[in-house]
């Protein structure tokens, strides 16, 4: 029997926040889906994972990504359908190693076809900045009826995507595509399985968000979640924050990345009693309104003592 071939996949996730608005970096070539920066690791000459990957983003984009961490190892069978083929050839299989880069300088990248996208764009589900999305309200009826009498079923759409009274969870962004793939509402789906899409696929389309290459919508809702999760446990929000801020710029930065609204006056409580920003004494000119005080990130602080993330105090109705 001859053995299956194995190639090692490097794939980037690398996010900055413009404007309130979580962005990715994307690469894109003309009648395909938009993809993640990513390529082989060759053990013969990369001396690293990580790298073998900043090689691969500045080659694919132009642009050089700060922080970075290795964020999951994506291997099961299938996962590179319809065809992840990284070094331009057929791939037996493809075990595709996850990076997760965080950077506060989102500079207009050199390559053609990179760009920097909106995370809503391939999850337009998980906004809740402004109440409810409209793309859940077209998702709902259609979940509703996957799921056709199985109590089961019905119980995992309703947790997820917050269905009757059900509280929202921000940081399951990866079990909702993922319940969206099951369903056959990602577009990924039905051409993965080499199956018809749904009509309803068609219906809803952009509700549905925008398709990816391979599983790179797969590996970019875990880097969701993965950062959801981390805001609260470690100050990695300061990593796509520049050197000097408002606070309400570092509150719609939050929000951008967390998809949820928060208490203006609890957050800021929240910050202060945190210790991790201090004034710069001098204001910032350019808000469009009353001038604002200009803060910093203490980064020293991470040497002195361990340091928890935010807290994200949800503004209810």
């Amino acid at each position: 029997m001859t053995p299956q071939r194995i190639v090692i996949g490097l794939s980037a996730v690398v996010a900055a926040v413009s404007e309130g608005e979580a962005r990715v970096l994307t690469v894109r070539t003309p009648q395909a889906p938009a993809a993640l920066p990513f390529g082989p690791f060759d053990p013969g000459a990369d001396r690293t994972f990580e790298l073998a990957l900043r090689a691969f983003v500045s080659a694919q984009t132009g642009f050089d990504p700060g922080y970075v961490e290795q964020l999951y190892t994506f291997g099961d069978k299938g996962r590179d359908a319809p065809l992840a083929a990284v070094d331009g050839s057929e791939a037996g299989r493809v075990i595709s190693v996850g990076y997760l880069g965080l950077t506060a300088r989102m500079e207009t990248t050199a390559q053609k076809g990179a760009a920097w996208s909106a995370f809503t764009s391939f999850f337009p589900w998980e906004d809740w900045r402004e109440g409810r999305p409209d793309a859940l309200e077209g998702i709902e009826p259609v979940l509703r009826r996957w799921a056709d009498g199985s109590a089961a079923a019905l119980s995992r759409a309703r947790l997820l995507f917050a269905l009757d009274g059900a509280p929202w969870n921000e940081e399951r962004a990866l079990e909702r595509y993922e319940l969206l793939y099951e369903a056959g509402l990602a577009p990924e789906a039905s051409r993965d399985r080499g199956e018809t899409p749904l009509p309803d696929v068609a219906r809803l389309g952009l509700f549905l968000g925008e398709p990816m290459i391979s599983d790179h919508r797969r590996i970019l809702a875990t880097a969701l979640s993965r950062l959801r999760g981390k805001l609260k446990y470690r100050p990695v929000i300061f990593e796509m924050m520049p050197e000097a801020f408002t606070l309400s710029v570092l509150q719609k930065a939050v929000e951008g990345v967390a998809g949820v609204p928060l208490h203006k006056q609890n957050f800021r409580r929240a910050l202060e009693r945190s210790g991790l920003v201090e004034g710069l004494g001098h204001l910032d000119q350019d808000t469009g309104g009353r001038p604002a005080e200009l803060f910093r990130f203490r980064r020293e602080v991470l040497a002195a003592r361990p340091v928890s993330g935010l807290s994200l105090p949800l503004l209810r109705d």
